[in-house]
């Protein structure tokens, strides 16, 4: 504010940046709203639901943890970033109900992702796309440092939780390739195909000449299910005898066969003894 513009009699302004001063707050004293969505003081009873809110979730994370706060909640501090001045609940719930769960969202298409807009904020930039996007890739990529080049026979349930992170949100069909070496530690994670909604082409000989290029001992087949249900198809069960009977021939062995669903499902050939 201009000093000329000030009148005798006013009370002594806060000491803030002359930026952030709004008028209606000289007369009183009063502190302005911090542009990060809370006061300097705290929300006083009254105040719109926002003001403070973005300290109170931080807060409540730090002393509690991830499970004191609901989804849309940890959206909403993903979501603080990309939009630093505005109210992010109506969005981050938006997200949720577009999406189905956190990590559908944190895993969707960048041209779905884009765009989307409630109550004045939007995904509209590729800051705010990459914001979100950002941290499903760093989930993602730490879930696959648990399990490379690691005894994966050993960390099941590891590989189990890696392969549906990484597959159970594709919206086609998505084969898989686990490369594993004579120790059975995991020493290529490969996407071979990528096909339609129902229905992956799988080439039996390039499995068999990828490993021998790998050096592999032996191979986990991986595909989802984007229906989400994982019961292996009459044509899967197929596909798989014979990448058995190619791998045979190079004394490649077939560990297993993987085909993942949606909520933590997924079917194993082997404990379906179809393998």
């Amino acid at each position: 504010m201009d000093d000329a513009g000030l009148t005798a009699g006013l009370l002594p302004l806060p000491d803030l940046p002359s930026s952030r001063i709004d008028p209606s707050t000289v007369a009183t004293g009063s502190v302005p709203a911090d542009p990060d969505g809370g006061t300097e003081d705290g929300a006083e009873d009254g105040d719109p639901h926002y003001l403070d809110h973005r300290n109170r979730l931080r807060r409540r994370f730090l002393d509690r943890g991830a499970d004191a706060l609901e989804d849309y909640e940890l959206l909403e501090m993903v979501l603080f970033a990309a939009s630093p001045r505005r109210d992010v609940k109506p969005l981050a719930k938006l997200l949720i109900r577009t999406f189905g769960d956190l990590w559908g969202v944190v895993n969707a298409p960048p041209e779905r992702l884009r765009g989307l807009k409630a109550e004045g904020v939007t995904l509209g930039t590729d800051n705010a796309v990459a914001t979100v996007r950002i941290v499903g890739a760093a989930a993602l990529r730490a879930l696959q440092q648990r399990v490379i080049d690691r005894p994966v026979l050993a960390s099941w349930q590891a590989l189990i939780d890696y392969c549906a992170a990484a597959m159970a949100h594709e919206p086609t069909e998505q084969f898989r390739l686990l490369f594993l070496d004579r120790k059975n530690k995991l020493i290529a994670d490969e996407v071979q195909q990528r096909g339609t909604i129902d229905h992956t082409p799988v080439y039996p000989r390039e499995v068999v000449k990828r490993a021998l290029e790998l050096s592999a001992a032996a191979v986990i087949l991986v595909h989802n299910h984007p229906s989400g249900d994982p019961t292996p198809s009459r044509a899967d069960v197929e596909m798989t005898k014979e990448i058995v009977r190619a791998g045979n021939a190079v004394g490649l062995v077939v560990h297993d066969h993987l085909v993942i669903g949606k909520g933590g499902r997924h079917t194993s050939f082997k404990a379906q003894r179809l393998l």
